[in-house]
């Protein structure tokens, strides 16, 4: 790859990786409720927090030791498309008599190869970047960009396209085919990637650490790595929230007659596509952001973001309290950009070459892993018991705690953080 295209073949790489995951991310809440499964929500959204725990890692590891990460990106997007079509393809099939347990399955195949590729296509663009001689922390945000890009555009085509049953994407089978099919044309074109060579074999006997890539682990002895990882897994709890019950709770507002006939009830992944176009913008922001203020701030805003994130969800509704969606989507861009592209930067910075692979996987392990299954769980206990189990639901209590959730969290990451650059000049 010549470094006058590196920025346009990593852009592509960018937005297929995320358009894929934009094309249900958001609406699939709508279409697990419609079909009976509103109880499960969390369970699938859980379920990326599930495969994120033992997944990002192997396949970084893999990636590290025997197959190069271009290629182990391939493999995983075919498997993660492959899954997916066929979710779409028995959900259409069955109807009406779809089955929690067959559907169910499907999709924890897809995402169980989809989820590590958002840590390896990092891995595959930062070897990219350093080998065309550029700087990952100044060029690999604007790339990213175009993945957000992606995202939105998917979230919008499911959105305004409808089937020949006139029903709109986001609340139908649809949504499936289309991230499937955008998986599949990734996995073909990640084969035309640069090579990321694997570490070299060691000459001697290897521990089985070594041999496995388990010594990633090893940042865990490092007290600063210890306490960011552990805060990234609490962060992590809020990442998948919104993404699991935002498109369901606007769509809700249907069946009030105040808000029946509101343009945000019948559009509502549109209005949540302005927080990724938020997230866009604020990826711009981040190389100046972490030369400013370094990670502990950067993170601080992200995890502050969050508190208006939910905060806002609980107080607005479509109608003469749409703008407080609109804000909330707004604080989205920090609370997700300064969080989960500032702390992959973090740890390819802070680790050494021949583990960032595997330390790459261990962030994701820890955040979309750890983190989101369990904050995700517990998020469809709180849901559930004030939405779907109450005699009068009430979404805006459900949407407070997750905002107090985050107050909590942040404070205790203040007091307990030390910022790197500080602790240099020490």
């Amino acid at each position: 790859m010549n470094k006058s295209n590196v920025g346009l073949r990593l852009i592509i790489m960018n937005f297929l990786q995320f358009a894929a995951w934009g094309a249900y991310l958001t609406s699939m809440g709508s279409f697990l409720a419609s079909s009976g499964f509103g109880p499960q929500i969390w369970l699938f959204f859980a379920t990326q927090g599930f495969v994120s725990i033992f997944m990002p890692a192997l396949m970084g590891i893999i990636a590290d030791k025997w197959i190069p990460a271009q290629k182990v990106l391939s493999l995983c997007q075919g498997v993660a498309g492959a899954g997916m079509l066929a979710a779409g393809w028995y959900a259409m099939s069955a109807g009406a008599a779809i089955e929690f347990g067959t559907f169910y399955a499907l999709y924890a195949l897809s995402v169980a190869f989809y989820m590590p590729t958002i840590a390896i296509s990092n891995s595959v663009a930062y070897n990219a970047l350093e080998k065309a001689g550029q700087d990952p922390v100044k060029a690999f945000p604007p790339i990213r960009v175009f993945g957000t890009v992606g995202f939105i555009l998917t979230m919008l085509f499911v959105n305004f396209v409808k089937g020949a049953d006139g029903v709109q994407f986001q609340h139908t089978y649809n949504q499936f085919f289309v991230s499937g099919i955008l998986s599949i044309v990734l996995c073909a074109y990640s084969l035309t990637l640069p090579n990321c060579p694997c570490k070299p074999k060691a000459e001697g006997t290897q521990s089985f650490a070594e041999a496995t890539g388990l010594t990633a682990f090893k940042l865990f002895k490092n007290p600063q790595f210890a306490v960011f990882f552990i805060f990234s897994m609490l962060l992590g709890a809020s990442l998948q929230v919104t993404n699991g019950y935002a498109n369901t709770y606007i769509t809700s507002f249907q069946e009030n007659p105040l808000f029946a006939n509101t343009w945000g009830a019948h559009n509502a992944n549109a209005l949540i596509s302005l927080s990724q176009v938020s997230e866009t913008l604020c990826i711009l922001l981040i190389p100046f952001a972490m030369k400013k203020f370094g990670i502990k701030k950067v993170m601080l805003i992200a995890m502050f973001g969050w508190v208006f994130r939910f905060g806002f969800f609980g107080a607005g509704n479509p109608g003469s309290g749409v703008w407080m969606f609109v804000l909330s989507c707004i604080v989205y861009g920090v609370a997700f950009d300064f969080f989960n592209i500032s702390g992959s930067l973090f740890v390819n910075e802070n680790t050494d070459k021949d583990i960032r692979s595997s330390a790459q996987g261990l962030f994701m392990l820890m955040t979309n892993g750890l983190g989101a299954s369990v904050g995700t769980w517990a998020a469809g206990r709180v849901v559930n018991h004030f939405v779907y189990n109450a005699a009068e639901p009430s979404w805006s209590t459900a949407w407070y705690i997750f905002a107090a959730y985050s107050f909590v969290v942040a404070v205790l990451f203040a007091i307990f953080f030390k910022d790197p650059s500080k602790k240099a000049k020490a």
